[in-house]
């Protein structure tokens, strides 16, 4: 005679598990969608280490590894009044008329994103690397310790 099949432990598992625990999400995966929709303020150091550029010279074998990368944060240059577009723009503006062209304004964002400028402290290399949107950043600012808050 053959024994009656015994479920496995798991399976009885599988079943006892209620439905409305089966549907949460991880917390950790909460906690980086809400990292990502509500970053008001973010740090960063001064220096970090970064993968260098490829050397075109066969002699500079130093980039092609992580060195130190002084970190700034990328500004818009000064607009040049030499420009095709601004020298049509002004052209067209000048005499009677009033404005000439549409001006925008249905902005919908409120952030832009941060872009880190990273220059190479042995070559001198710069790249730029974007980061999250956020509405403060700061560069080498204070660290919170353990135990301590940041006012």
């Amino acid at each position: 005679k053959q024994s009656p099949v015994q479920p496995s432990l798991s399976l009885l598992c599988v079943t006892l598990i209620p439905k409305a625990i089966k549907k949460q999400a991880s917390p950790s995966l909460v906690h980086l969608r809400g990292a990502q929709l509500n970053t008001s303020a973010l740090d960063s150091d001064r220096t970090r280490r970064h993968h260098g550029e490829r050397s075109k010279n066969e002699e500079d074998i130093l980039q092609e590894k992580h060195t130190l990368h002084k970190v700034t944060q990328y500004k818009k240059g000064k607009d040049s009044i030499a420009a095709q577009g601004k020298r049509r723009y002004d052209r067209k503006q000048s005499g009677y008329g009033g404005q000439t062209k549409p001006v925008f304004h249905k902005k919908a964002k409120t952030t832009k994103k941060i872009v880190l400028r990273l220059q190479c402290q042995g070559c001198k290399h710069v790249s730029q690397h974007p980061i999250k949107r956020c509405k403060h950043f700061e560069i080498g600012g204070d660290k919170k310790g353990k135990g301590t808050s940041l006012f």
